[in-house]
């Protein structure tokens, strides 16, 4: 079995240069592989397109690469949460595509799969559509849409072992799931990394074929956007 990891995040991004295009796993702040991105931003490395659903909030996840203006454009569905992202979005100093949320997830797992592009309605009759190949199905139009070619995928886990075998724990799934496989190399961040053998087969989310390193990470903050509580009665 071969045995795929890697010291610590610094170790996992070597490779990564100015100018590539890399998939970030997470929603919001849920998932985000925290030290590879805390790694990113200490390499200095820039010019970087990033694919993920949004881009965290001003001071934390991918927030941090925008403030040091590593990232020359986002693929993202969302904009909220981050007024850095926003403000470089609307003065032009960041270059943006936005997408249907279902689309960016479909065209992560379809780069996963190996399948090269696929027809969907969503987006259809907007600026999302300008450009691209129609087809009636049903003498419904839909969009052709190519999957993503990304370098690198950086996804979190709350499990792996050696194998780079992963587990999703709760929403932390979300991107990290399609995003896995989904580039020619994939590191996986993990709070907790096991011998092989000590994950159940059954729990198993990702397998390790998918995943070329593999890292156990250190002190996650797994901050919450927005906190709301109901006042106690």
């Amino acid at each position: 079995m071969i045995d795929k990891r890697v010291k610590n995040a610094k170790e996992a991004i070597e490779g990564i240069q100015d100018g590539m295009t890399l998939m970030l796993g997470g929603f919001g702040l849920c998932g985000i592989p925290e030290n590879s991105i805390n790694a990113l931003v200490e390499s200095d490395v820039k010019d970087l397109t990033c694919i993920s659903n949004n881009a965290g909030v001003d001071d934390f996840g991918l927030g941090l690469l925008l403030h040091k203006r590593q990232i020359r454009k986002m693929i993202s569905s969302y904009v909220g949460e981050n007024a850095e992202f926003e403000r470089q979005m609307l003065s032009g100093e960041l270059d943006v595509e936005l997408t249907p949320q279902g689309t960016l997830a479909e065209k992560c797992r379809a780069a996963q799969a190996g399948i090269p592009a696929f027809y969907t309605p969503a987006g259809y009759g907007t600026e999302v559509a300008e450009g691209k190949e129609v087809k009636e199905f049903k003498g419904k139009p839909h969009i052709l849409e190519h999957a993503y070619e990304a370098d690198y995928s950086i996804v979190k886990a709350w499990k792996g072992d050696h194998a780079g075998n992963l587990i999703f724990k709760g929403s932390a799934r979300n991107f990290n799931h399609p995003m896995a496989g989904a580039a020619k190399i994939t590191i996986a961040e993990v709070e907790e990394l096991v011998e092989p053998g000590q994950l159940d087969p059954n729990e198993i989310h990702i397998p390790g074929i998918m995943i070329q390193r593999i890292f156990q990470g250190e002190k996650f903050e797994k901050r919450i956007e927005q906190r709301t509580v109901r006042t106690k009665e």
